[in-house]
């Protein structure tokens, strides 16, 4: 996993019904863009977080595509 300040980190929903968690990164504290990330969450709230196999990195130059509603 590669991030930079500024990407978007989304934990994704462990069970069915719960909402993806977006947070900004805020400071990379590992080499090369890995883990772990410092984080603020929509809500305020700051984490250091170390993501795991349920979470990705949405790059703050790569446009999203439009998705049908």
């Amino acid at each position: 996993m590669h991030a930079s300040k500024g990407d978007k980190l989304v934990q994704h929903g462990r069970t069915v019904g719960q909402r993806d968690k977006v947070a900004e990164i805020t400071e990379v504290m590992g080499a090369e863009g890995s883990p772990p990330y410092r984080v603020r969450f929509e809500d305020g709230h700051e984490a250091v977080c170390l993501p795991g196999p349920d979470s990705e990195i949405r790059h703050g130059d790569v446009p999203r595509r439009n998705m049908p509603r």
